[in-house]
């Protein structure tokens, strides 16, 4: 059994890695902004990186951030990576990161293109948007009377926990590189989507569907975010609103 690091550790997605790669019997390092004994900005970088990083030989780079930052994250994390000797740097990335022109996947992309290109072994994989993320918008935008949504848009959320899975079994394994995209089971209009959230939490509000403009809309509008060859997903969103939210159904 190895030693590994899951940066993002606490998060949605890295906790359950944790947890996975823990059952499995590895030796499993934590790393966060909070998460002691490893808590470290990766913005930063710093020996408290430097000193996480000894002797660990697969890092799981879950970490990421919407406000920015992820690039220089990233170039912090290779370095230390590469002075402790670390033989297998995973990454989790989005669907569509190289054909929709929008802010935070540039920087997903620009974090591919480090890992590809740090001399580490290294693998890298792509899963469309979560199920709880799809959530978490549609309850901001329910906080009005009027839901606005762009129109002619689709998704493909995936359960969070199958690309857990995923990431479990690709870093116990050889560096692979790319590998196939993971995609959720059901390519659905964002109207759908957002209707099933407000039935689930039994809301009522008027669902309005608005065209937008601009390169990422026409990107996101013809599918450049989907991957509808990969519906390797099992578990739909009705389903996790199910678990979520079916005590207020």
């Amino acid at each position: 059994m190895a030693t590994m690091l899951v940066t993002g550790g606490t998060g949605t997605l890295g906790r359950l890695v944790t947890e996975r790669l823990r059952a499995s019997g590895h030796e499993v390092r934590v790393l966060s902004r909070h998460a002691q004994p490893y808590a470290v900005d990766l913005r930063k970088g710093g020996p408290g990186l430097d000193a996480a990083m000894v002797g660990v030989d697969t890092v799981v780079h879950c970490a990421s951030s919407p406000n920015g930052g992820d690039e220089e994250a990233a170039r912090h994390l290779i370095a230390a990576a590469r002075g402790a000797g670390v033989r297998h740097l995973v990454f989790i990335s989005i669907v569509g990161v190289d054909r929709v022109p929008f802010g935070y996947y540039r920087g997903k992309l620009a974090v591919e293109r480090l890992v590809e290109e740090s001399g580490l072994g290294w693998t890298v994989l792509r899963a469309t948007q979560f199920h709880d993320l799809l959530a978490r918008v549609s309850g901001a935008l329910a906080r009005l009377p009027v839901v606005l949504l762009p129109a002619r848009v689709q998704d493909q959320p995936i359960e969070v926990a199958e690309v857990a899975d995923r990431l479990t079994e690709l870093a116990g394994g050889e560096p692979a590189g790319r590998v196939a995209d993971m995609g959720g089971p059901e390519v659905r209009t964002f109207d759908s989507l957002t209707r099933a959230y407000l039935k689930a939490t039994g809301r009522r509000r008027l669902v309005v569907s608005v065209p937008l403009w601009g390169r990422a809309y026409r990107a996101f509008r013809s599918g450049g975010h989907l991957a509808p060859e990969q519906t390797v997903g099992r578990g739909t969103f009705e389903e996790y609103l199910d678990r979520r939210f079916g005590h207020r159904s």
